[in-house]
Protein backbone atom coordinates (compact mmCIF):
# COMPACT_ATOMS: atom_id res chain seq x y z
CA UNK A 1 0.00 0.00 0.00
CA UNK A 2 1.08 3.61 -0.78
CA UNK A 3 0.39 5.37 2.35
CA UNK A 4 1.01 8.61 0.72
CA UNK A 5 -1.42 7.84 -2.11
CA UNK A 6 -4.38 6.65 -0.03
CA UNK A 7 -4.21 9.55 2.72
CA UNK A 8 -4.65 11.56 -0.63
CA UNK A 9 -7.92 10.34 -1.01
CA UNK A 10 -9.26 11.76 1.72
CA UNK A 11 -7.27 15.24 1.83
CA UNK A 12 -6.93 15.66 -1.50
CA UNK A 13 -3.40 18.60 -1.76
CA UNK A 14 -4.09 19.93 1.73
CA UNK A 15 -0.89 20.20 3.24
CA UNK A 16 0.48 16.54 5.24
CA UNK A 17 2.98 15.84 7.08
CA UNK A 18 5.92 12.95 6.01
CA UNK A 19 8.97 11.07 7.30
CA UNK A 20 11.08 9.41 5.07
CA UNK A 21 14.91 9.21 4.79
CA UNK A 22 16.85 10.33 1.83
CA UNK A 23 20.19 8.38 0.95
CA UNK A 24 23.38 9.98 0.05
CA UNK A 25 25.56 7.77 -2.20
CA UNK A 26 29.44 8.55 -2.78
CA UNK A 27 31.86 7.88 -5.30
CA UNK A 28 35.20 9.41 -5.19
CA UNK A 29 33.51 12.78 -3.15
CA UNK A 30 30.62 12.95 -5.90
CA UNK A 31 26.73 12.58 -4.80
CA UNK A 32 24.49 10.61 -6.72
CA UNK A 33 21.66 12.51 -7.84
CA UNK A 34 18.48 11.26 -9.46
CA UNK A 35 16.51 13.28 -12.51
CA UNK A 36 12.73 13.63 -10.78
CA UNK A 37 10.19 12.88 -13.40
CA UNK A 38 8.00 14.89 -11.88
CA UNK A 39 9.60 18.14 -10.99
CA UNK A 40 12.40 17.52 -13.82
CA UNK A 41 15.38 19.33 -11.23
CA UNK A 42 17.79 16.67 -9.43
CA UNK A 43 17.07 15.52 -6.26
CA UNK A 44 18.52 12.70 -3.98
CA UNK A 45 17.38 9.57 -3.71
CA UNK A 46 14.45 8.81 -1.06
CA UNK A 47 11.00 8.78 -0.16
CA UNK A 48 8.39 8.65 2.53
CA UNK A 49 8.14 6.03 5.16
CA UNK A 50 5.43 3.02 4.82
CA UNK A 51 3.37 2.07 7.51
CA UNK A 52 5.30 0.02 9.89
CA UNK A 53 8.52 0.69 7.85
CA UNK A 54 11.66 2.26 10.25
CA UNK A 55 13.76 4.72 8.29
CA UNK A 56 16.38 2.77 7.55
CA UNK A 57 14.28 0.02 5.91
CA UNK A 58 12.89 3.17 4.23
CA UNK A 59 16.71 4.46 3.36
CA UNK A 60 17.30 0.55 2.11
CA UNK A 61 14.29 0.34 0.19
CA UNK A 62 14.32 3.66 -1.51
CA UNK A 63 17.65 3.09 -2.46
CA UNK A 64 17.07 -0.11 -4.18
CA UNK A 65 13.76 1.11 -6.29
CA UNK A 66 15.37 4.38 -7.38
CA UNK A 67 18.90 3.46 -8.46
CA UNK A 68 19.23 -0.51 -8.06
CA UNK A 69 21.41 -0.54 -5.35
CA UNK A 70 22.03 -1.67 -2.08
CA UNK A 71 23.59 -0.72 0.69
CA UNK A 72 25.17 -3.31 3.62
CA UNK A 73 25.00 -0.58 6.54
CA UNK A 74 23.57 2.89 7.04
CA UNK A 75 24.66 5.85 9.22
CA UNK A 76 22.50 8.35 10.40
CA UNK A 77 23.75 11.50 9.53
CA UNK A 78 21.35 14.18 10.52
CA UNK A 79 16.97 14.92 10.50
CA UNK A 80 15.74 17.69 8.35
CA UNK A 81 12.39 18.99 9.23
CA UNK A 82 10.09 22.38 9.77
CA UNK A 83 9.42 25.42 7.07
CA UNK A 84 12.71 25.15 5.13
CA UNK A 85 11.59 21.24 4.13
CA UNK A 86 7.78 22.46 2.67
CA UNK A 87 7.64 21.55 -0.83
CA UNK A 88 4.39 21.78 -3.13
CA UNK A 89 5.11 19.27 -6.08
CA UNK A 90 3.83 20.22 -9.81
CA UNK A 91 0.57 18.63 -9.10
CA UNK A 92 -0.54 20.83 -6.26
CA UNK A 93 0.28 18.25 -3.34
CA UNK A 94 1.15 19.92 -0.79
CA UNK A 95 3.77 18.38 2.21
CA UNK A 96 6.36 19.13 4.71
CA UNK A 97 8.82 16.64 5.45
CA UNK A 98 11.17 15.04 8.17
CA UNK A 99 13.68 13.44 6.54
CA UNK A 100 16.36 11.47 8.22
CA UNK A 101 19.42 11.49 6.30
CA UNK A 102 21.53 8.54 5.69
CA UNK A 103 24.63 7.48 4.52
CA UNK A 104 25.41 4.13 2.26
CA UNK A 105 27.87 2.67 2.92
CA UNK A 106 29.55 -0.86 1.45
CA UNK A 107 27.23 -0.31 -1.79
CA UNK A 108 26.77 -3.06 -4.38
CA UNK A 109 24.58 -3.46 -7.55
CA UNK A 110 24.78 -1.67 -10.74
CA UNK A 111 23.26 1.22 -11.05
CA UNK A 112 20.63 1.75 -13.41
CA UNK A 113 17.01 3.42 -13.16
CA UNK A 114 14.76 1.00 -12.00
CA UNK A 115 11.61 3.40 -11.66
CA UNK A 116 9.36 5.79 -13.02
CA UNK A 117 10.00 8.31 -10.54
CA UNK A 118 13.72 9.16 -12.15
CA UNK A 119 15.17 9.98 -15.68
CA UNK A 120 18.34 9.86 -14.86
CA UNK A 121 21.34 8.87 -12.60
CA UNK A 122 24.61 10.57 -11.92
CA UNK A 123 27.43 11.59 -9.86
CA UNK A 124 27.68 15.37 -8.99
CA UNK A 125 30.92 16.86 -7.29
CA UNK A 126 30.08 19.98 -4.78
CA UNK A 127 30.70 22.84 -6.98
CA UNK A 128 28.89 21.46 -10.43
CA UNK A 129 25.63 21.18 -9.11
CA UNK A 130 22.92 20.91 -11.46
CA UNK A 131 18.92 22.40 -11.21
CA UNK A 132 17.86 21.17 -7.78
CA UNK A 133 15.01 20.54 -6.00
CA UNK A 134 14.52 22.71 -2.78
CA UNK A 135 14.92 19.92 -0.18
CA UNK A 136 17.90 18.33 -1.74
CA UNK A 137 19.46 21.97 -2.25
CA UNK A 138 19.02 22.71 1.79
CA UNK A 139 20.97 19.10 2.37
CA UNK A 140 23.61 19.38 -0.13
CA UNK A 141 24.47 23.06 1.33
CA UNK A 142 24.14 20.97 4.73
CA UNK A 143 26.71 18.52 3.54
CA UNK A 144 28.50 20.82 2.35
CA UNK A 145 28.73 22.99 5.25
CA UNK A 146 29.61 19.74 7.42
CA UNK A 147 32.68 18.85 4.86
CA UNK A 148 30.66 15.56 4.16
CA UNK A 149 30.87 16.30 0.56
CA UNK A 150 33.76 18.97 -0.37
Amino acid sequence: MNYIAEMRKYIGHAPMLTAGATVIVLQENRLLLNLRADTETWGIPGGSAELGETLEETAARELKEETNLTAGTFKLLHVFSGQDFYFKYPNGDELYSVIALYLAENITGELRVTDGESLDLRYFGLHEMPPLESRAEKIIAWLGAHSILR
